[in-house]
């Protein structure tokens, strides 16, 4: 009797040790397993703007953690490289030393903020914008040659080096709209517990952007419509619809050129033009050349390049709306409805953020951030009104090669937000112009370097809540004492056997 109770308790002991073992392997296995946590490294993005003004090295940042397959990105530094644009490049590589200096001035600069361990993982992506569009149309031969001459400079830098291109004026757009609603915080917002949620009703206002060259339109639609203006994009998980579209030859600049043509066209017995734009008291001579030498304008059958005309100012503002008028066209419409020269747009819904020239513009007339049309239209003419040594006092934080030309891009913002895109006296109060969003400038690359963020991949380094050494141990520990319980439980039941 008392020999069987010994073996059934030597039966259970083993037995005890043959489960625990087993348990305590099931757990260990399991904790390491479910445990685990993952460590993002931070991740860095260089976007370079190449405008039809300058060029400008964006250097971005966003935690390794993305937020469905986006990255939360903010502005780390920028750089503005001190040259001609890439669009005035030669194509030589000799008679453009000095813009690569300028720009290996700012990839030195960027380079130093980047850790040096991330330099080979930081991606570089070059985006030129309506100035090399222009260029492209005017000489395909030296485009390519600067663009390829770009593309060998910046595959030398210790970066990944990605894509320069020639991007469209449809994705200029909808970058633009990208990073104005990133930066209002429209797509992402955190909430009590510090985490990203979608903002609730997630509204998006529409975005406006006036540059050199070219100017923009984006905003979202319920309904996509017909043609490359409606445009899909899919950000932090959701997908939105976006209506786009870019005008080339209409940037402030290019614009300008097109109503000076007019200007010179206009028949004169004087030896010089009629400005209505110029304020009175101003006039200046130029070369026929600066308006002409444009894929924008139409070159007159006697075109001398180095024909001289003096241009005088006559601060008339009702001449200068109806000259400004005249390089838009309003009639040419085959769809429901068109914005201008046949172009169609679905109505303008929401409110709109106007950035870049349009908030220079509005800024001189004391007019930017909202404003009633009324209001706006009363500031163009007062400004138009002025004369120039009026103007030079009032306006003292304005240089004067800007302040002849804002008469005309005052009726030219008018004409264009009016007229083309149909806003009226009910909602011109929903365009708020303004230059950045808190202390980031708004412009296309954020926007870009968002949604490239989508295809670059993070780094990350898991974390074990064990150690791989005490991991390994204990599962040879308790691995050994399954495999004594197992040895021993067999001999006892032989010996309980014989």
């Amino acid at each position: 009797m008392e020999k069987k109770i010994g073996y059934k308790c030597r039966i259970g002991g083993v037995v005890l040790l043959l489960l625990g073992s087993i348990a305590a392997l099931v757990t260990v296995a399991v904790i390491q397993n479910t445990w685990t946590s993952n460590q993002y490294s931070q991740e860095y993005g260089i976007v370079i703007d190449s405008g039809s003004s300058r060029s400008t090295v964006f250097l971005y940042e966003w935690p390794g953690e993305k937020q469905n397959d986006t990255g939360v990105v903010t502005e780390k530094t920028h750089c503005q490289v001190k040259s001609i644009p890439i669009s005035d490049m030669t194509g030589d590589k000799q008679k453009d030393a000095a813009v690569w200096e300028a720009f290996k001035n700012c990839t030195d600069q960027i380079l130093k903020e980047v850790p040096e361990e991330k330099h080979k993982s930081t991606s570089l992506f070059l985006g030129a914008t309506a100035g090399m569009r222009l260029l492209q149309l005017k000489n395909e031969s030296r485009s390519e040659k600067v663009m390829r001459n770009l593309r060998n400079y910046l595959s030398s830098l210790p970066f990944n080096f990605q894509n320069a291109s020639i991007i469209t004026g449809e994705e200029e757009g909808l970058y633009g709209w990208i990073t104005v609603n990133y930066l209002m915080d429209n797509f992402l917002e955190r909430n009590l517990l510090n985490t990203y949620i979608r903002p609730y009703g997630a509204k998006t206002v529409g975005s406006m952007d006036l540059g050199g060259a070219s100017t923009q339109i984006a905003f979202v639609v319920q309904e996509e419509g017909q043609g490359p203006d409606y445009m899909h994009v899919k950000l932090y998980g959701y997908p939105y619809i976006v209506y786009t579209h870019s005008f080339l030859c209409y940037g402030k600049n290019e614009a300008e050129k097109k109503f000076l043509a007019k200007v010179l066209e206009s028949p004169s017995l004087q030896a010089y033009k009629t400005n209505p734009c110029y304020p009175k008291g101003f006039n200046e001579t130029i070369k026929v050349s600066a308006v002409y030498d444009s894929e924008c304008t139409q070159k007159p059958s006697n075109y001398n390049p180095d024909q001289s005309i003096m241009i005088v100012g006559a601060g008339d503002t009702e001449q200068c709306q109806k000259l400004v008028e005249s390089i838009f066209d309003f009639r040419t419409c085959s769809s429901s409805q068109c914005s201008f020269n046949g172009v169609e747009q679905p109505p303008v819904i929401g409110d709109f953020m106007a950035y870049a020239g349009f908030f220079y513009i509005s800024r001189a007339l004391g007019k930017n951030g909202t404003s009633e049309l009324g209001d706006f239209e009363v500031a163009v003419r007062e400004f138009c009104s002025a004369d120039w040594e009026d103007l030079i006092a009032q306006k003292k934080g304005i240089g004067e090669k800007h302040l002849k030309t804002y008469c005309f891009g005052a009726h030219y913002v008018h004409t264009l937000l009016a007229k083309g895109y149909k806003f009226n006296n009910d909602n011109w109060k929903n365009i708020n112009f303004q230059r950045q969003v808190g202390n980031t400038s708004i412009g296309w690359s954020l926007g870009y370097m968002m949604r490239m963020s989508n295809m670059i991949p993070s780094e990350v380094k898991v974390i074990f809540p064990i150690a791989d050494p005490v991991f390994a141990g204990l599962i040879f520990l308790f691995a050994a004492l399954i495999i004594v319980a197992v040895v021993l439980v067999s001999i006892i039941v032989v010996r309980m056997c014989f």
